[in-house]
């Protein structure tokens, strides 16, 4: 621990691992919630969150000495759930297969240093626009959850029942976690679940269970299943988990680095990606989605936390989370519908960042932005998008515009559009 420490104060790096726990720990009820749609056990979607969370986060304080925390990451837990078992038809069981090889081919990739370069060949723009078309395609659940945003056969959407128990709970819910963000406290998006959960309980919209500890079946965990992930359909599945995960790891680091002023070059941040991959691994074989670095990390740096102890801690109340099971079967769906929400929120700042006075750029990343919310899709969307992006190049003749990388993404999709 000394040796962690590295003249860091014991004290503050301790209430800065509590920090982040506190304003990730959301995601112990948000994840079940939403994969558990895909028809998985819930009980052992929660098991494989907290677990997989645990064992990534203490492998980023050991081997990368840093102090930032992972867990299944927010969209692509979606994406699982909604658009490839749900709207594709492919079982949660060759899904997580999907997520254990995509971490497999993040971790060879960490070995060759090819990560960098997939996330330097794919342009910027179309990168800011997945991640804020991803908030998007996340809010829209978040409002179809509540009931306030519904399916209709003429318009296909429209204004659901907003003045239901569960539109105003989630309402109310948001408006609260938006002024908590704003005074800045911690634990934000966990304190609105609570707040709406307790007033199911209140209403009588959900049931207290009896307990409040007990330990959860691991019924997801092991489940992975390779007779259907040959075809050529999953092909674009694991593509697009790989991609919005190196997007998401990579642009993630750098933000949390910038804050404690370690170069992207430094040994750490390779440790780093390369735990980011580990912990894909073992989500993928305990039975959850895509586990990566989280960008509410900063809060534990911004607490003072600067080593990797800051991460054992985070990582402890990570395991002693396992045994609070009974509590998250107590979270109705529609508690986690405000903090999808505000999720949305969060990632649509990206779009700041992309040129929209370019038509070479803005088109592409206009098509990505409402693609994938429009076709329910993170794959479909971001296929459209590349699709748009390299053909616009080619029929102006800014060949050199393009690389590999970008081709080959391109013809994969194109294949899965037309074939």
């Amino acid at each position: 621990m000394k040796d962690l420490l590295k003249g860091a104060d014991l004290k503050t790096e301790i209430l800065a691992g509590i920090t982040t726990f506190f304003t990730m720990s959301y995601i112990l009820f948000v994840n079940p919630a939403i994969l558990s749609k895909s028809g998985m056990p819930k009980d052992g979607v929660f098991f494989a969150t907290a677990f997989a969370s645990g064992i990534a986060i203490l492998i980023m304080g050991y081997f990368a000495e840093l102090p930032f925390a992972l867990a299944p990451g927010m969209g692509l837990n979606a994406y699982f759930a909604y658009t490839v078992c749900i709207q594709k038809h492919i079982s949660w069981e060759t899904a997580l297969t999907a997520v254990f090889i995509e971490g497999i081919i993040f971790l060879i990739m960490a070995l060759f240093s090819i990560r960098e370069s997939i996330f330097k060949a794919v342009p910027k723009s179309l990168a800011y626009s997945i991640s804020a078309g991803i908030g998007l395609f996340i809010a829209l659940i978040g409002f179809h959850n509540s009931g306030i945003i519904t399916y209709d056969t003429d318009t296909l959407l429209k204004l659901g029942k907003i003045n239901s128990f569960e539109g105003i709970v989630t309402i109310v819910s948001l408006l609260l976690i938006a002024y908590l963000i704003h005074k800045g406290v911690n634990g934000s998006l966990l304190i609105g679940i609570i707040f709406a959960t307790v007033l199911a309980l209140i209403f009588g919209k959900t049931k207290f269970t009896g307990a409040f500890f007990g330990i959860p079946h691991p019924s997801a965990a092991f489940k992975l299943d390779f007779h259907s992930i040959l075809s050529f359909g999953i092909v674009p599945v694991v593509i697009t988990f790989l991609l919005v995960d190196i997007f998401d790891t990579v642009g993630t680091l750098a933000g949390l680095c910038a804050r404690l002023g370690i170069p992207l070059d430094d040994k750490k941040v390779s440790r780093a990606l390369t735990t980011d991959a580990i912990g894909t691994t073992v989500g993928g074989l305990l039975g959850t989605s895509t586990v990566t670095t989280y960008i509410e990390s900063a809060s534990g740096v911004a607490a003072g936390g600067k080593t990797g102890v800051t991460a054992i801690v985070t990582a402890i109340l990570f395991f002693l989370s396992i045994f609070l099971a009974p509590i998250v079967g107590i979270v109705p769906t529609f508690a986690t519908s405000a903090v999808l929400i505000y999720v949305g929120v969060f990632m649509m700042s990206a779009i700041k960042n992309i040129d929209w006075e370019n038509p070479l750029d803005a088109l592409p990343a206009f098509v990505v932005l409402v693609g994938i919310p429009f076709t329910f899709s993170i794959s479909d969307g971001m296929g459209l998008g590349f699709i748009t992006y390299v053909f616009i190049r080619l029929f102006v003749g800014k060949f050199k515009e393009l690389n590999w990388v970008l081709i080959l993404i391109t013809i994969v999709f194109i294949l899965k559009f037309f074939w």
